[in-house]
Order: structure tokens, then C-alpha cells, then sequence
């Protein structure tokens, strides 16, 4: 479905010279959705049997099936946040993270340029699924639907929706933004599904007319080849490490924010967005 209506997506794009694809890009997208799908499938059995084994100490059970996939689906979707933001804020996920954020153009292929190494450790954040009762084969199709639902909004073809979606549910909008490298937006809308765990948590940002969204990394790869793509952020965070002077600065270039450096050289999103405030502040 979702390779359907990226194809229509191509078609509006080309027959409104909207220039919203590029064949390099697209290609790298499809390259990287592929390796991804081959580390997913090598994973898939390491990670239904893990999900299997927790569930023996499930803690308690839902019975009633309604009351089941809500929770699940709704579970699952917060969890996501907390894997997605994880990957925000931690220089060493966010090395693994950075190749989906790493496109200069938004389209439904983006969607399919994945975090090619997640499926190596997504499992760890959704175990409390299964010790909350709930089996490892509807954690597994619960995962697959907010995936769905998470690639179709990789769009510039739909605008604001009503009001009232657009509080509750991740839009296009909202995942724009998510995909900006302008300093009011980054690390902003984790959310999968539900925009709500943003609004609640504190990393929600609005598409605001006056900040058109700049997509791609504050600081492009100079390497636009696929496995350049995969791992510059890796690169660049073992030199960091190198030129640091202690242990302790050494361990902070892993676990501390991206942007953080021990001579104040460079900065994290969060100083940053502080800095464009006191700016805004002072016209």
C-alpha cells in the first residue's frame, strides 16, 4: 500500500513540478529500506523468542480483547516515543538514528530510509509489552501497523488537517518538523502515532509559516554514498572521543546529547533553541 501511493505521490510531484524526488535519493532510500529489511528478518526470530520468554513472567493479563489492543497499540506507541527520543538524545543511538534524518528532500521514500542497526536493540524497549501480558506475535503485528501508519506521513502533498487530528495524531505536519535541521525544530515530535507524548512530555513543535522547514542535518555529510550514510555519525563520534582529554569527556561524546563537546566548541539542540529565543527575544 504504502509503495502504491508513493508511486501517485511521483506522479503529483512530476506533473506539478513539484521536484519532490530526485532519482539519487529515492535509490539511497530503497538501498537502505532493503538492508534494513535483511538485518530485520535475521532479527525477527532472536526477537519473537525474547518477547516469548518475557511473557512467561507476565505480571498480569487483559482478557477482554477490546480493552487489550488498546492498551497494546497505545503502549507500544509510547514506548516508541521512548526508543525515538532515545535516539534523539543519545549521541550513541543517535549515530544509528541519524541515517533516516539524513535526506535533504521529504517523500513517502524517506520513510523508507531506514535506522538500518534499530532492529538490534528496538526489542529492549518494548519488552515491558510482553511482561504487561501481552504475547509476542500482537506486539510484533501492534509494531507493524504504527510502522505503517509512521511511513504515510512522510509527505509535503497534505497540509494542516482539522484541529482536532492534528492534536491528537502525528500529521505530515507534525512530522516535518521532525525532519527539519532549523534550529526551533530539531528534536522535536517523536511521536509514531499519537502526537500526545510530545504535547505531555515537552517536545512538541508546531509548522509555523514563518520557519519554512530546511529538511536534512544541521551539517550535511560531505558523502552522499550509502554506506557514508550509515556510518558518518560513527565516524565523527570516534574522533570526538579521540580528542577528548579524560575518560570522563571520552564516555560523554557516547552518552550525552549530539552537539555536546567538552570545550563548548559545539552545542546541543536545546542550547541552541535557547539562544534562538533570548535572539527572537531581543527584536
Amino acid at each position: 500500500m504504502v509503495i502504491v501511493i508513493s508511486f501517485v505521490e511521483m506522479y503529483f510531484s512530476y506533473m506539478h513540478d513539484r521536484k519532490l524526488y530526485t532519482k539519487r535519493d529515492t535509490w539511497t532510500n530503497l538501498y537502505l529500506m532493503t538492508v534494513a529489511v535483511i538485518i530485520n528478518l535475521g532479527m525477527k526470530t532472536a526477537t519473537f523468542f525474547l518477547l516469548n520468554y518475557c511473557y512467561q513472567f507476565r505480571l498480569f493479563e487483559i482478557h477482554n480483547v477490546w480493552i487489550y489492543w488498546t492498551v497494546l497499540i497505545l503502549g507500544q506507541d509510547f514506548l516508541y516515543w521512548l526508543l525515538h527520543t532515545t535516539g534523539h538524545y543519545v549521541r550513541l543511538f543517535w549515530a544509528m538514528h541519524v541515517t533516516h534524518h539524513s535526506s535533504a528532500h521529504f517523500n513517502l521514500t524517506t520513510g523508507f530510509r531506514s535506522t538500518v542497526f534499530e532492529p538490534l536493540y528496538r526489542v529492549f524497549f518494548y519488552l515491558p509489552l510482553a511482561f504487561m501480558g501481552f504475547n509476542a506475535i500482537d506486539i510484533l503485528f501492534a509494531y507493524l501497523i504504527t510502522q505503517i501508519y509512521g511511513n504515510l506521513v512522510h509527505t509535503q502533498t497534505i497540509g494542516k488537517l482539522h484541529p482536532v487530528i492534528e492534536y491528537i495524531f502525528v500529521t505530515p505536519s507534525h512530522h516535518r518538523v521532525h525532519h527539519a535541521s532549523n534550529v526551533r525544530y530539531l528534536d522535536k515530535n517523536m511521536g509514531m502515532v499519537l502526537i500526545l507524548w510530545d504535547r505531555w512530555f515537552g517536545t512538541f513543535q508546531a509548522e509555523l509559516p514563518e520557519d519554512e522547514v530546511k529538511y536534512g542535518l544541521t551539517t550535511q555529510p560531505e558523502k552522499t554514498d550509502a554506506v557514508n550514510i550509515v556510518f558518518h555519525e560513527f565516524i565523527a563520534m570516534s574522533n570526538d572521543i579521540k580528542k577528548a582529554p579524560t575518560i570522563a569527556d571520552k564516555i560523554k561524546y557516547v552518552f550525552y546529547p549530539p552537539g555536546w563537546s567538552y570545550d563548548g566548541s559545539t552545542k546541543i539542540a536545546k542550547l541552541m533553541q535557547q539562544d534562538l529565543k533570548e535572539a527572537e527575544g531581543r527584536k
